[in-house]
């Protein structure tokens, strides 16, 4: 049991039911420099920007629903350095959001059953867009979701 596809990470698709998610979160940051002056106020000067860095959470019910192995593809691509376009194709709007790269991934293992697999898998990923030059966004990566 799938449901619709929501928002994708390159090949990994999160669906309203299965490998969903509950709320994404972004934060832009960008660095301002004082210089110190003699008999007046420091004025600041912008030094360039952080980037922007996206949170994505939600709660997994593998026995239910599954969800595990997208989790898990996530984990290795992360691993390997993968750079992945983050696209929402949520409602009429399909919104592409350039391309990623994976910071980090928690998960939390609850309501463990007598064979040791959770039943209930909270997780937290967190991508940051990709600054870097050579690698440009292809259609192509996520035509199998449109």
């Amino acid at each position: 049991m799938a449901g619709p596809v929501t928002l994708a990470l390159g090949p990994f698709v999160f669906e309203s039911h299965g490998f969903g998610f509950t709320d994404r979160r972004r934060r832009t940051s960008t660095r301002w420099a004082e210089m110190q002056v003699a008999g007046g106020l420091n004025p600041s000067q912008w030094t360039g920007g952080d980037g922007q860095v996206e949170t994505i959470r939600g709660v997994l019910f593998p026995h239910e629903f599954g969800g595990t192995a997208t989790l898990e593809g996530l984990t290795q691509a992360s691993i390997a350095g993968q750079v992945l376009p983050l696209v929402s194709l949520g409602g009429d709007v399909r919104n592409i959001f350039d391309m990623w790269f994976i910071e980090g991934i928690d998960d939390d293992h609850d309501f463990v059953d007598a064979f040791g697999r959770p039943m209930r898998e909270a997780y937290q990923i967190d991508i940051k867009a990709y600054q870097g030059g050579g690698i440009g966004f292809s259609p192509l990566s996520i035509l199998s979701f449109l």
